[in-house]
């Protein structure tokens, strides 16, 4: 490696170390009484953002597909402290559900202060087949329904100068194989709200944008399709849920977890060669021997 190159990897890292170093300090006592929507909270980081947000004594709505496993959710939540639990079961790839979720949460809590967007649909761990319709679905669970949901509740989130939280993927900054579809999704999500980040910043919104950008999460949906395919570490779902929750409360733009995911964007466009190499040889592939969930 070069003494350029060392110089710009050094730079990058002080200065992420520094970014963070300087962002707002977290306040535990704000959420005390919050009202807050999780999207996907039915089971895995959705359910975790639940149960802290419950620690923490927020009014909460939980949603997700399975309406037992909600109910469940709910009930420890108010174990755990918070002032209020809801739940409603929604399919998103429905546009009236996506409508009645967001009316729910805002005629149960009386308004929002924090909308985090958290679902996704099934989606196969494989080489693409050419299947378009699966990505068309994919794209109305993934995206779609996150662009409606956000407009629907923008008027109750400026009202409380609240915060809008986007929960998104490595997948759509740096692509990756067997997830075309799922990574088109996200792609699709940092591009948007990217730009809603903008418009919202020229119109003097009171309204904070934060997309966050996970690595790999030791979910049991995601274990059980990478399982023996991916040579990386995943990691804790209580932690990234912790994370999430903090960068919409302290009203971060960006959030990068784990940390070193943010470095991994950086390289790629330093060294790209050398970065699809390293994806590549990360993934026991032979064709035809992972099985399609």
């Amino acid at each position: 490696m070069g003494a350029f190159t060392k110089i710009i990897l050094i730079s990058v890292v002080v200065a992420f170390l520094a970014s963070r170093w300087t962002a707002h300090r977290f306040d535990a006592e704000s959420l005390r009484g919050a009202k807050v929507l999780v999207t996907g909270s039915s089971k895995g980081i959705g359910e975790q953002m639940a149960y802290h947000y419950a620690r923490f004594g927020a009014k909460i709505v939980i949603t997700g597909r399975r309406e037992k496993a909600l109910k469940q959710v709910a009930e420890e939540c108010l174990s755990l402290g918070a002032q209020k639990a809801f739940y409603i079961a929604a399919d998103m790839s429905n546009e009236s559900d996506t409508d009645r979720v967001v009316d729910f949460a805002l005629e149960k809590l009386g308004g929002l202060d924090y909308l985090i967007l958290n679902h996704i649909g099934s989606s196969r761990f494989d080489m693409w087949d050419g299947d378009v319709e699966h990505t068309r679905w994919l794209m109305k669970v993934n995206f779609f329904s996150y662009i409606q949901m956000a407009w629907k509740a923008l008027a109750s989130l400026e009202q409380s100068e609240g915060s809008l939280v986007v929960v998104s993927s490595l997948a759509g900054k740096m692509p990756s194989p067997l997830t075309a579809p799922y990574t088109a999704t996200k792609c699709a999500l940092n591009g948007f709200f990217g730009s809603l980040r903008h418009e919202l910043a020229m119109k003097k919104s009171n309204v904070s944008i934060s997309v966050c950008t996970l690595g790999l999460i030791d979910t049991e949906t995601a274990m059980s399709k990478v399982r023996g395919v991916i040579n990386m570490p995943a990691n804790p779902a209580t932690d990234a849920a912790l994370n999430i929750i903090i960068t919409g409360a302290t009203r971060q733009p960006e959030l990068f977890y784990p940390w070193f995911t943010y470095i991994l964007t950086l390289i790629q466009n330093l060294f790209p060669s050398l970065t699809d190499y390293i994806i590549q040889s990360s993934y026991n592939y032979t064709p035809n021997t992972i099985t399609k969930t």
